[in-house]
């Protein structure tokens, strides 16, 4: 659960991040961007996390987890764009 809310937590910040940076191009994006929440998020853990349940059978969840993290990942990042537009 915590490297979903990690996930989901950086994605909402890289939409905050990437609507401000339409607007304002500067060097700081890549430092917030790729690195502020490029280190924040966790994709290698979340990699392990799925290997550990298909090695214990666990398909359903394995299934689920990816689904959700995918498509609460674009809603977050989505969410934070507009929020910052406005």
């Amino acid at each position: 659960m915590g490297t979903f809310v990690v996930n989901i937590i950086g994605c909402f910040l890289i939409g905050i991040f990437s609507s401000y940076f339409l607007k304002a191009d500067n060097y700081l994006k890549f430092l917030l961007i790729t690195g502020f929440c490029g280190g924040f998020t966790t994709f290698s853990t979340f990699s392990a996390e799925n290997i550990s349940l298909w090695e214990s059978g666990n398909y359903f969840i394995l299934a689920g987890y990816i689904l959700l993290s995918i498509v609460a990942g674009f809603g977050a990042v989505y969410l934070g764009l507009n929020l910052s537009r406005n």
